[in-house]
């Protein structure tokens, strides 16, 4: 009894195999697998791509495909650089590093680095030769600002509009759009 279910086993598998040399029959396993590990790879490529291209991570590759990187013109100033971006110019200032008024309490810093919005390309030689006066507008205010005055997005609002009147009384008649802060740390 043991050969004859032996025997049906055989007959079986041999059967199995003529069928899928045949090709007629269903996919493999192993096909199966292939394809869900190549839908899986392909998903993770382009959804890793979208989430690079979407975060910024792509953006010195795309510029380079595209040619932006040449038409993007950069000069370098005694205060900062300066980078002219279709219709915008924006003019890096150096970090500034000032002690806040605590009213004799412990010392606390402020540093800060803030970037021009320019109306035009050029008003770049304006703004660097008048830099020390600009330097000087930001030091003095910024010397006198407590740390209250900074808290919350009302106190940052009028830091930029603070900075903004000054910067544009010192430049005059040069037009400064904007007064854009890439870092702000209060120690």
């Amino acid at each position: 009894m043991a050969d004859d279910d032996l025997d049906e086993m055989d007959d079986e598998v041999d059967g199995d195999l003529d069928d899928d040399e045949e090709g007629g029959g269903p996919p493999k396993k192993g096909s199966k697998k292939l394809i869900i590990i190549i839908g899986v790879v392909l998903l993770l490529l382009i959804g890793g791509g979208a989430a690079a291209f979407f975060t910024g991570l792509l953006d010195p590759v795309v510029a380079m495909i595209t040619g932006e990187e040449e038409k993007a013109e950069q000069a370098e100033g005694e205060g900062g650089k300066s980078i002219i971006s279709g219709d915008a110019v924006f003019y890096d200032l150096q970090e500034m590093l000032v002690n806040l008024n605590t009213g004799g309490r412990k010392s606390t810093f402020l540093k800060i680095r803030v970037s021009l919005e320019l109306e035009k390309p050029e008003d770049i030689p304006r703004v660097e030769g008048m830099m020390p006066r600009i330097i000087d507008n930001f030091q003095v205010y910024l010397r006198e600002l407590r740390i209250e005055d900074l808290k919350g997005s009302a106190g940052m609002y009028r830091l930029r509009e603070e900075l903004l009147t000054r910067v544009s009384a010192a430049v005059a008649p040069t037009k400064i759009n904007d007064v854009l802060f890439k870092e702000m740390l209060v120690q």
